[in-house]
């Protein structure tokens, strides 16, 4: 959905993608997908898998931080419809860890295949919408210690992007962390990229999957109708608001330029407050992961 950052980058990662299928026994090759940043690099392999390739630097997977890979997911419920992990393997190269992942192919198509946005109106069905609950609120039980959208992160980031203060008290449950068009599939619904769940506000998934449905009024009504009983609360107002901030600090980057006027109209009205422009991204500011 992404494009490599630089030649360097996708030079390096494609061949790390090769590396993996060798590794694996298994023919894999373009068309690639990329993740954000040419942090990851997925493609098909064989006839049958998805091999889907994750880049760290060295130093900071051996300093112990959480793999933020597949492999945690595999102890979520079956309920919660998903790829499923048929192999791992990890190496390091030239500085940089590597950690592949084998996963069974998605039959649907991606609702948005090149984008996180929606631009146009996917019609789900009623149906579909209630796979989505049920997959969002099994997921909402899971135990972890996971922490997907920090709270230091959060502390940080609203004065800078918002121009309020993160509240004392943040209402948390396990969510998917990345919840939005390009990683929903249609009808039966398949939720992709595991990487970052973990513990998130409550209302961030759903106020993310809205945030990203801007540019189409009927799907962003939609989705807030949807979701009225967290967003319409005081902590999934807190956990929107998480959403919105993520996308003014990538608007900052000069990321989602097309809709950083709506994203500032919405954090308008849940705020009171009105930037002039998303403030310059300070310099090595992480994301909320």
């Amino acid at each position: 959905m992404y494009s490599p950052p630089d030649d360097a980058t996708q030079q390096r990662t494609e061949a790390a993608h090769a590396e993996a299928a060798n590794r694996l026994a298994f023919t894999a090759g373009p068309p690639y997908a990329w993740g954000w940043n040419g942090r990851t690099i997925s493609a098909r392999a064989g006839t049958d898998r998805w091999l889907r390739v994750e880049a760290v630097p060295a130093d900071r997977a051996a300093a112990g931080l959480p793999r933020e890979g597949i492999t945690g997911a595999e102890y979520i419920p079956d309920d919660v419809p998903r790829p499923r992990l048929q192999a791992t393997v990890r190496w390091t190269k030239d500085g940089w860890t590597y950690d592949a992942d084998l996963l069974t192919p998605i039959r649907q198509s991606v609702i948005s295949p090149t984008t996180p946005e929606v631009h146009t109106d996917p019609g789900l069905a009623d149906g579909w919408w209630a796979e989505l609950h049920q997959a969002l609120d099994v997921l909402a039980g899971v135990p972890t210690e996971r922490e997907a959208v920090r709270t230091l992160w959060m502390r940080r980031s609203f004065p800078l992007f918002l121009g309020i203060d993160a509240p004392d008290h943040i209402e948390r449950v396990t969510g998917h962390g990345d919840l939005h068009w390009a990683n929903l599939t249609g009808t039966p619904l398949t939720i992709m990229d595991w990487e970052r769940w973990g513990s998130v506000p409550v209302g961030f998934d759903a106020g993310l999957l809205h945030v990203y449905s801007l540019r189409v009024p009927a799907v962003a009504a939609r989705v807030r109708d949807e979701f009225a009983d967290t967003l319409a609360t005081p902590a999934g107002r807190i956990g929107e608001l998480a959403a919105l901030c993520e996308l003014l600090q990538s608007v900052a980057r000069r990321e989602y330029a097309d809709i950083a006027e709506p994203l500032m109209n919405r954090a308008e009205a849940l705020t009171g407050r009105r930037l002039p422009v998303p403030p310059p991204a300070l310099k090595g500011t992480p994301r909320a992961a």
